[in-house]
């Protein structure tokens, strides 16, 4: 077995040679050797097409302005036809994590400091755990039509639900052209420029909101792109017994992105989010409605050949519930001290910074450092969550482009308004094959 594993790990080191400085990032190159392992299964009349056109159809599989690192390749048996109009494929991944805590575990198989415990559980000092939470499922169709143009159709399943194991829906959605409809990332969301991680949750600062929208997206020249969506609402607000209450939400999100890409996969975006938050002051009785926004400055770049860079900063006034350690409480709208029934947005704050060194285009390193800021204008209590910081360092190695393995450390820290702090610490691994 040792020397199997040599022999992948030499084969990978050959085809990797930083002094032929090629043109593409070890991105690019990774993902080139994962076009070359599909089996394509013809249909229709007319002699199969060349192999350019071939790779260029497979390659709009992985044209996604929001795809992340953990989502699932390609499927490996791909049915296309043969004027190459039309592209289908049932794929997934199977992905098994392991985890270790210490020093006081986090009661979740997500390394989120949020839920860091201020008070540790002697009968829980010490946890081990395992997971099957992110085995997916999908199918997606691409094609050409004279009528519609380029269109696509995705449907991605998760085995994410009770106890990890019931699947449920991830996204279902249609692409005509520059239109996006359906349950999708919303556009605030920038899941490229996540940085590889072990742990499911990643950054505490990640904004991860999903929602039906209705997205316009077009590609300019010299890499420019600009994106407009509608998004179904969905809000986390404080409320408070005979005094404030919810009320429904009647006005969808507002979200937009402007985007400058260079390369093949470098970019660097600008997001931002309008949001209406309602609710009723049971005192007056009196429904009100406050304004939520949020701005994100996001990118991925390779400064040089072997080392990628990855970074995010967001902040704003009701944007808590669309992700991060924020999306655990009730922090769009909080309770104003000394005006009962009355409600305000108050200021958060996170970002990161990874960086991935790439040792060959299938064995790389990556660190990630991250934190949150909660910063309510008005005192609060003592108890409540202030801040976050979040580290992980992993290890990636991919023995196959569709089978991989990795090891990653995590420590987080959890900070209340009283000043007081907790640490927790976590070892990890995964195996994962795409199929």
């Amino acid at each position: 077995m040792k020397k199997i594993l040599l022999s992948i790990l030499i084969s990978h080191i050959a085809t990797f040679n930083l002094s032929a400085a090629p043109d593409k990032n070890v991105r690019d190159i990774a993902l080139d050797s994962t076009l070359k392992s599909h089996k394509i299964i013809f249909f229709g009349k007319g002699e199969e097409p060349s192999q350019d056109s071939t790779k260029n159809l497979i390659q709009k599989f992985y044209e996604d302005q929001f795809r992340h690192f953990q989502d699932p390749l390609a499927p490996y048996f791909l049915f296309m036809s043969k004027d190459n109009t039309l592209a289908m494929g049932m794929g997934g991944a199977v992905r098994m994590r392991g985890y270790y805590d210490w020093g006081g575990a986090i009661p979740s198989p997500g390394f989120a400091p949020y839920l860091i415990p201020m008070t540790p559980d002697p009968l829980r000092r010490r946890y081990f755990g395992t997971t099957p939470a992110g085995t997916a499922l999908f199918f997606r169709v691409i094609g050409t039509n004279k009528l519609l143009g380029d269109y696509q159709l995705y449907i991605e399943t998760n085995f994410n639900g009770y106890q990890a194991r019931d699947l449920h829906l991830k996204k279902a959605y249609a692409v005509i052209n520059d239109f996006t409809i359906g349950y999708t990332n919303s556009t605030f969301s920038d899941p490229t420029a996540l940085p590889p991680t072990v742990d499911a949750s990643g950054p505490n600062a990640k904004m991860s909101a999903t929602s039906v929208l209705v997205r316009w997206l077009h590609n300019f020249r010299k890499g420019f792109s600009v994106a407009a969506s509608v998004e179904t609402p969905s809000d986390q607000i404080e409320t408070v017994a005979d005094k404030v209450a919810k009320v429904s939400q009647y006005i969808p999100d507002f979200s937009a992105f402007l985007q400058w890409k260079w390369g093949h996969s470098n970019h660097l975006r600008l997001s931002g989010i309008l949001r209406t938050l309602p609710y009723r002051n049971l005192i007056t009785e009196q429904n009100h409605t406050k304004i939520g926004w949020g701005a994100q400055l996001s990118t991925i770049f390779n400064p040089i050949y072997p080392l990628t860079i990855y970074g995010m900063f967001n902040t704003g006034h009701g944007y808590a519930s669309l992700g991060g350690d924020w999306l655990m409480g009730n922090y769009d709208l909080i309770h104003k001290p000394g005006n009962d029934g009355v409600l305000y947005a108050p200021l958060c704050m996170g970002g990161y910074a990874a960086v991935q060194y790439n040792f060959t285009p299938f064995v790389f390193a990556s660190a990630t450092f991250g934190g949150t800021r909660y910063s309510p204008k008005y005192k609060v209590a003592e108890d409540d969550y202030k801040q976050g910081l979040y580290l992980a360092a992993n290890v990636f190695w991919y023995l196959t482009p569709r089978i991989s393995c990795a090891a990653e450390f995590n420590l987080g820290r959890r900070m209340n308004f009283s000043g007081e702090k907790r640490w927790a610490r976590r070892v990890g691994a995964m195996v994962q094959m795409s199929f």
